[in-house]
Order: structure tokens, then C-alpha cells, then sequence
């Protein structure tokens, strides 16, 4: 029976314990253990529904599943009769909602202010049954209150990170002017003050928590963008770009100038484009790599930092999507002592990936692995690695030629992009080396005629291409929240087209929750297209390639195209029509 919210009263360790037993969620038994167990100074400190959750009990009403923080949370919200929501701090500006009430009022009641607008303010709080402050603050702040409930845990952390947010750029931008960003519309500002400095600690807490809550988002890539008044910061996770905040533009020049102090850049350069790189530490001790490019805009530099992280770009072909028959074909073609293989797809589509976690399933202490890459992704110590320098002709044709003169045994070259380069990847693999190399194309029949546009005679392909692997990155559902839903049979029917596939028993359908910040959507998976270029398909590969032609030939020889692998993920469950549709080409290329 759900107790009143009107009797005030403070949530303890004790009485939470008997309300899950009165409610059959624990036993008394584990009541008794849990209430007489001596706690750490560190758990003695934690919310009570925070530290009952750390004990990891099963739930009466739901064998099998544990009564974690966030179970719990909805338990306690609906005792209350609160709304219980997640905090994502995606959605939430910490500069407007930190306004509402001070740091210290906020920690002495345990609240926190999640969404605001002209009548109301909507406030976290961990004590349901706690209401002295909703007074005073609806005064001070002119509004109704709208109490909710969150997870203890939440509001603990993201009270300090807003508050330490906050603080920080309220700092950095009493040292600046309102505009003072040079930029092609430059509004002079009489007795403006200076920019803050790219060293000043506030700028280095904000740089720094820009790093860290892109690692806790899984974030592939930061965007810095200057705008006229104020510069957005955006994340991409999942291949999808996010807002996360705007900071004044003064702040954001500073912010952009600490990042290429870090990545060893020019900071007084700001006409050109640069490069750099940065390698840092998670809170867990594991290293991370982080390339910088720099962009002149109308309104500042334009910042963006692809995230590489060793645990994503060095994966399993299982994690990696590439299984069953695709993974046998793929291993065949790389498992050969000479000849070209090439992956193709458009820029993130996870060639880089798949190239690093070859070429660490071929490297032994038998063979020389080498690459030539601009840049190098990531530092791999079984592999000898080199980067492209354009200021002393170290381009990539350069870059193979030397490399054949140091007795390697596999060359890895990050992009063919002119026929020099093609020319030299043809002649190592005449003589005798496995080079393994990504083209830009849609499919992999079309990288046949991107070879031949570039000038390589149909002989030297049919004499060393191997195959050619076409892929693309699909998000897989939340494995947490998906569920099922009705077969759309017109749907899979335009998937598939114009194939026959047996339509599948169940389809899936994102949700949201927790877990994947309520997209629906958690993580990434490659689907591919392998083309072995076998004696079959040799008629086809002629200076006038036939593309239909040589499509029609290798799928009769088992090739599956990008959609008909989608397929095969929709009907295991693991993503959905509209995503495949949305990245993969049609049948014939897109032509």
C-alpha cells in the first residue's frame, strides 16, 4: 500500500527494507542480512536505495532478474506516486537548469533541476517524501515545481558534473568579452575584455569533461562548431550526430585552442587547416587516441576529434557482424600469400576497422606486417607502421615502393586514391606480397571499374585481385528493450527486391530505455558484400566491365549484396528494415 506523499518522512535504510518485504521483493532473511552487515565509509555515505541495489538481490515478483538501482528507482517512484525519469545529459543544458537554484541548496535537500520553462520546473529528487524546500524554492524561482523521482546515483553524479560545469564556464566567461571571436563578420566591441586563456584552469576543467562524457557516450566523434553568438558542441554516437551544449563563442575559441595546444598544433595559426593527435587515459586506465582537423569557418575554427578507441577498432569478427559464410569467404581471400584484396565503403563505414583487425588475426612473429596510412589510425605494436607526409613526398605510392624493399610479407595501404599508387600496390602483389587496401565506391562489382577509371589495365586486376569486400555499419537494437512486432511483408518484400527471401517468423522493433538513452539503439554491426574475383568472374573484368553483368555472375556464385545481408541481421533480430534501407545501396548500385 502506497504511503501518502503528504507524511513527510526520511527514506532509510531500514524502512526501505521492510517495504520491499511488505511488498515481496525481498525476503526477510535478506532484509536481516543486509540491515546487520557493517558498511564502509564509502557505503555509509551512499543513498540506502543506491547501496540495497550494490547487493545485487533477486527480485521476489521477477525470479531470475536483479533488483538493481534502476529496478528499485521504479519501485520507490511508484510507492510515492512520483514519476521516475532518467536523467540524460544529452537533453539537459547544465547552464540554465544550475540557474534555477544554488550548488548548496541543491545538496542539502538532494534535488536537482532536470527541465525548465516559462511555468514550471521540473526537479529530481532523491527523498520522495521530502517537500520543505518546494516553498522556498518556487519563490526564488518564480515557478511551479513539478517534483519527480531519479535514480539517487544519477543525481549525485550529474549534480557535481553541472555544478562543476557551470562554475567553469561562468569563470572562463567573466575574462571574456560577449563576441570576441574573430570572425568574417567582426562587430567591434568597445572596451571588450580579453579572450580567456587556453591554460586557464576553467577552460582546462571544461576541455576535460568534454573528453570524459564523449567516453561515457561512446562517442566516435566531437564536433566543435563556432557559431555568431555561441559554439555548439555535438557527439556522434552510433553514427548519428547529437547537440550536447553551447558554450559563448569566446569559450569556445579557448576550449578549440587548449585541443591544439594538447595535439601539439599551431594555436597562433588559425587560417589553415591543421592536424594532430592526442592520446589519453579513460578513468579505467585504458588508452585512447584521438585525431584533431581543424577547419577556417565564417565564425572561428571548426574542431572535429575522431575518438579511436583500441577496444572498438581492434574486434573480433564476431563483435565486427562477419560471420558464417562471409567470414569463410573473407578469410580466404586474406589467407592468400599474394595478390590485392580491397574493402570499400564510404568514409565511416568501418574499413579501418576491419583492415586493423585483419591484419592483427595475420600478424605473427613469421610474418612482416607493414602500412602505409594518412594517418595512422591507431599505434598497434605487431604491426610496422608509417604515415603519409605530403611535405617530404611521402605520399602513398612513395610509401609501397620503399616498403617492398624491406622484406615485407603483407603491406597494408590505407586508401588507393591515383593510379601511382594503384601501379605500385599492382606491383607488389606481382611480386609475391599480400597488399590489403580500401577504395571509395558503393559496391564491391564497382570497385572493379574505380581501378579501371583510374588507369590500371583489366589484365594487371584479373592477374592480382583477389576480391573485393563492399561493407557498411548498421545500428543493432538495445538488446534490453527491443520487442518484437507483426512481420511488415511489404516492407521485407522492397528489402529485399527483387530476390525471393523467405519472409521471417518475427521482426524487432526499437523502444528506448536506460541502457541505450532511449533510441532504441545500442551499438554498431558491418554488413557485407564479398566478391571473390574467381576464374568464373575473369570473363567479365575487361576494360568495358559490364557491371550488371559481372553483379548477376558473382551472385549466382553465392554472393550476397548489402541488403540481402541486412536481411540476414532483420530476420536474426538484430537491427531493423528502415536501418538497412537507410545505409545500404539498392540492388543495382544506385545507379
Amino acid at each position: 500500500m502506497n504511503v501518502p506523499v503528504t507524511v513527510e518522512r526520511t527514506v532509510d535504510l531500514r524502512n526501505l527494507l521492510d517495504d520491499l518485504v511488505a511488498d515481496g521483493r525481498i525476503t526477510q532473511r535478506d532484509a536481516n542480512f543486509i540491515a546487520g552487515q557493517s558498511r564502509t565509509r564509502e557505503q555509509a555515505t551512499m543513498h540506502p536505495l543506491s547501496y540495497i541495489a550494490t547487493q545485487r538481490l533477486d527480485d521476489g515478483l521477477k525470479p531470475g532478474r536483479a533488483l538493481d538501482e534502476q529496478v528499485l528507482s521504479q519501485w520507490l517512484a511508484e510507492k510515492a506516486s512520483l514519476e521516475l525519469v532518467h536523467i540524460d545529459p544529452l537533453k539537459i543544458n547544465a547552464g540554465d537548469v544550475t540557474e534555477v537554484m544554488s550548488y548548496a541548496f541543491a545538496k542539502r535537500h538532494g534535488i536537482l533541476c532536470v527541465e525548465m520553462n516559462q511555468d514550471e520546473i521540473v526537479v529530481a529528487c532523491k527523498q520522495p517524501y521530502l517537500m520543505e524546500w518546494i516553498p522556498q524554492l518556487e519563490h526564488v524561482a518564480r515557478r511551479q515545481v513539478k517534483r519527480v523521482f531519479a535514480m539517487p546515483s544519477d543525481i549525485e553524479r550529474y549534480m557535481v558534473e553541472f555544478y562543476t560545469l557551470s562554475k567553469s564556464i561562468s569563470g572562463a566567461a567573466g575574462m571574456a568579452g560577449a563576441s570576441s571571436v574573430t570572425n568574417f563578420e567582426q562587430l567591434l566591441e568597445l572596451g571588450a575584455l580579453k579572450d580567456p586563456e587556453a591554460n586557464d584552469q576553467h577552460i582546462v576543467n571544461i576541455v576535460d569533461w568534454l573528453l570524459q562524457y564523449a567516453f561515457d557516450q561512446r562517442a566516435s566523434d566531437i564536433h566543435i562548431e563556432p557559431r555568431r553568438e555561441v559554439g555548439r558542441i555535438r557527439f556522434r554516437i552510433d553514427g548519428v550526430l547529437h547537440q550536447v551544449y553551447e558554450l559563448p563563442s569566446a569559450i569556445t575559441t579557448a576550449v578549440t585552442s587548449r585541443l591544439k595546444i594538447l595535439g601539439r598544433m599551431n594555436v597562433a595559426e588559425k587560417r589553415k587547416p591543421q592536424d594532430g593527435r592526442i592520446k589519453t587515459k579513460r578513468p579505467n586506465g585504458s588508452e585512447v587516441e584521438l585525431r584533431l582537423s581543424t577547419l577556417p569557418t565564417a565564425f572561428g575554427e571548426k574542431m572535429v576529434l575522431r575518438i579511436f578507441d583500441p577496444d572498438v577498432l581492434l574486434r573480433s569478427f564476431n563483435e565486427l557482424g562477419l560471420t558464417g559464410d562471409d567470414y569463410a569467404r573473407w578469410k580466404s581471400m586474406v589467407s592468400k600469400p599474394h595478390g590485392i584484396v580491397l574493402v570499400t565503403g564510404p568514409t565511416g563505414s568501418g574499413k579501418t576497422t576491419t583492415l586493423y583487425s585483419s591484419l592483427k588475426s595475420l600478424a605473427s612473429s613469421e610474418v612482416n606486417v607493414s602500412t602505409i596510412e594518412d594517418p595512422i589510425e591507431m599505434v598497434e605494436e605487431s604491426f610496422n607502421q608509417t604515415q603519409v607526409q605530403h611535405n617530404i613526398d611521402l605520399d602513398f605510392a612513395a610509401g609501397v615502393r620503399t616498403l617492398m624493399r624491406q622484406d615485407p610479407d603483407i603491406i597494408m595501404v590505407g586508401e588507393i586514391r591515383d593510379l601511382e599508387t594503384a601501379q605500385m600496390a599492382v606491383q607488389a602483389a606481382l611480386t609475391g606480397h599480400l597488399v590489403i587496401s580500401t577504395l571509395h565506391t558503393n559496391d564491391a562489382a564497382t570497385g572493379v571499374t574505380r581501378l579501371l577509371d583510374l588507369g590500371v589495365p583489366s589484365y594487371l586486376i584479373r592477374s592480382t585481385v583477389i576480391g573485393i569486400m563492399a561493407q557498411r555499419l548498421v545500428r543493432t537494437l538495445c538488446p534490453h528493450c527491443k520487442e518484437a512486432v507483426e512481420v511488415d511483408k511489404s516492407a521485407w518484400q522492397e528489402l529485399v527486391n527483387p530476390w525471393k527471401v523467405a519472409v521471417p517468423k518475427v521482426m524487432y522493433q526499437p523502444v528506448g530505455c536506460l541502457e541505450c538513452r532511449n533510441t532504441g539503439y545500442y551499438g554498431r554491426q558491418g554488413v557485407y558484400e564479398i566478391m571473390p574475383l574467381s576464374d568464373s568472374l575473369q570473363p567479365f573484368l575487361e576494360d568495358h566491365c559490364d557491371l550488371l553483368a559481372l553483379r548477376k555472375q558473382a551472385m549466382r556464385e553465392g554472393m550476397r549484396t548489402l541488403r540481402l545481408s541486412g536481411a540476414q541481421k532483420v530476420a536474426q533480430g538484430l537491427t531493423t528494415i528502415e536501418e538497412v534501407m537507410r545505409v545500404a545501396p539498392p540492388a543495382d548500385g544506385g545507379r
